[in-house]
């Protein structure tokens, strides 16, 4: 099995921080949820690059994680606890919150 890699730019993962409350480090979490969700980004989606959201299990809540693929690497860009993530989660999941 191989492991999963990941690659954040730490401007971004203060920012997120101070922002959102969560590191990228904890964001990396939610890949481990076996029940996860992926997703297109279709808003943030471009010709050049496409992105996802993954949607996991992380300390009692569900974190939204916007992320690509770079060079065989997933790519953190913002994570938080939405509403919107949550709501993705418990559908593809057949729970009711």
């Amino acid at each position: 099995m191989t492991q999963t890699k990941f690659e954040r730019d730490e401007k971004k993962d203060v920012e997120n921080q101070r922002k959102h409350h969560v590191s990228f480090q904890v964001a990396q979490m939610a890949f481990a949820d076996p029940h996860r969700v992926i997703a297109r980004d279709l808003g943030h989606s471009s010709e050049a690059e496409e992105r996802f959201y993954c949607f996991g299990k992380v300390g009692g809540g569900i974190l939204t994680v916007r992320f690509t693929y770079r060079k065989k690497l997933i790519r953190l860009i913002g994570a938080g606890y939405w509403r919107k993530g949550k709501a993705v989660y418990e559908q593809e999941n057949h729970l009711h919150g």
